[in-house]
């Protein structure tokens, strides 16, 4: 077989791929990719078996512990390094004597579900009101295109403070135990307000273009309604954009989420989350550091892998990356 024989076989080869396929072909070669998918993975791993982790260790994460820690000394752990022992993994909790290591993996649960579903319930809506305003163009988009600068325009986290215990409050009067039960369902709430604007404005900007196509008017001309239009022709056409910017956006939730929490509007005792550590660690970071850096190179860890992991989605659907 001649040079320009393979060399033609090889780029019909790739010309036959699907888009999905090639992205897949890429990340394998990714290394980048690999090691940041794996840091994903075992927060994810981590988060799962926590209640596996409780039963080796014998306690929960709620549990009190005064034999841990030294009354005389403010306390404190007993022992170095912040208590950490073959039961204690990361140490204990100063005051209380709560085991770190089962925070943190209830912690990464807790976070972990927030951002995600944040997510889940953001790109839901910001596909939907992504998909009207390109579509219909006219003045449903010019309304719609205002409510997306307006909400991009609001401090997000001044508002979210603002709001959370009005919607909270909202919501226990609805019928919902308070505390936790229905401040996690407002956390959710307002971080998906906040992040839907950027999924809509990806998803208009490519519905714009796609419907200009020929196969789309084709079926137009045929006598296909809108709603498969919308639906059945140019949202399948839509899944790379959407799945870079949710990859890209998670991470951002994470954050927001651990931002609220630390500042006092996200998750409260006794329920573990990495924002409430933080928290907590404030007064004992110059003599128990420990305490501060496990939550805080946790959420640093997860949301450097969550973006560079976006980054690599990006790059594998892109066919003119450069990376």
């Amino acid at each position: 077989m001649s040079d320009s024989s393979a060399v033609q076989e090889v780029v019909s080869d790739v010309r036959n791929r699907s888009p999905l396929r090639q992205a897949l072909d890429h990340l394998k070669h990714d290394k980048v990719a690999w090691i940041s998918g794996s840091v994903i993975l075992f927060f994810a791993m981590i988060a799962v078996a926590a209640p596996l982790f409780e039963k080796i260790i014998g306690v929960g994460p709620n549990d009190f512990n005064s034999k841990v820690i030294d009354i005389s000394k403010g306390s404190m752990p007993l022992g170095s390094f912040g208590g950490i022992s073959a039961q204690h993994w990361f140490g204990v909790e100063p005051r209380t004597g709560r085991d770190l290591f089962l925070r943190f993996v209830y912690g990464a649960r807790t976070s972990l579900s927030i951002a995600l579903l944040s997510a889940l319930l953001a790109t839901i809506i910001g596909v939907l009101i992504g998909l009207a305003a390109g579509f219909f163009g006219g003045k449903i988009d010019q309304v719609l295109s205002r409510l997306m600068e307006i909400v991009l325009a609001f401090p997000s986290i001044l508002f979210a403070l603002a709001i959370t215990p009005v919607l909270e409050s909202v919501l226990e009067n609805s019928g919902l135990p308070q505390g936790n039960p229905s401040r996690i369902p407002v956390m959710i709430l307002v971080i998906s307000s906040f992040g839907w604007p950027y999924i809509a404005r990806i998803v208009r900007g490519q519905v714009l273009s796609i419907k200009e196509k020929e196969y789309i008017e084709a079926s137009r001309a045929l006598g296909a309604t809108n709603t498969r239009l919308i639906f059945q022709e140019i949202l399948p056409n839509l899944w790379a954009p959407i799945l870079v910017t949710v990859a890209l956006n998670i991470p951002t939730f994470i954050t927001s989420e651990a931002a609220l929490t630390f500042l006092g509007a996200g998750v409260i005792e006794p329920q573990s989350d990495w924002g409430a550590m933080l928290l907590e660690s404030v007064p004992f970071y110059s003599v128990d550091p420990l305490y501060t850096f496990i939550p805080g190179i946790g959420l640093f860890l997860l949301v450097l892998g969550f973006n560079l992991f976006g980054d690599s989605v990006r790059d594998a659907l892109d066919p003119k990356s450069a990376r």
